[in-house]
């Protein structure tokens, strides 16, 4: 645990596809990322932070995702990046700050699609 210290930033760019959309309505270019969706690309992002800094045999399971707000819509083919910066360090436990944005345009760069807080603890390898 001694690898991990708070302040670690890891960012991450995925392209929405349509496994990562959801269009109840059926409606013509309403498939836009999914809440779903984009916290498990949002988890997968804490994981991959974390994992060279692992102890040996060990792996890290999520626990808790608080304060999470999905706040704009990525539409299919549109590019995100996560960014994920570890907050906290308690015994086996990591919170990590995550924040999705996708590039509006050159002037404005980047807006903010979603945030929250998510927790993991590292456990070892049964």
């Amino acid at each position: 645990m001694d690898k991990f210290t708070v302040g670690q930033v890891f960012k991450k760019n995925y392209v929405v596809s349509e496994a990562h959309t959801t269009n109840r309505m059926g409606k013509p270019g309403a498939d836009v990322l999914s809440t779903p969706s984009l916290l498990g690309l949002m988890e997968g992002t804490c994981i991959l932070q974390s994992v060279d800094y692992l102890p040996e045999n060990h792996t890290s399971v999520g626990y808790a995702v608080d304060k999470l707000r999905h706040m704009a819509p990525s539409a299919l083919g549109e590019e995100v990046q996560i960014t994920v910066t570890l907050t906290a360090v308690d015994g086996n436990r990591l919170t990590y700050d995550i924040k999705a944005e996708q590039s509006s345009n050159e002037e404005t760069g980047y807006k903010t699609v979603a945030v929250a807080i998510h927790k993991r603890a590292v456990i070892p390898i049964m």
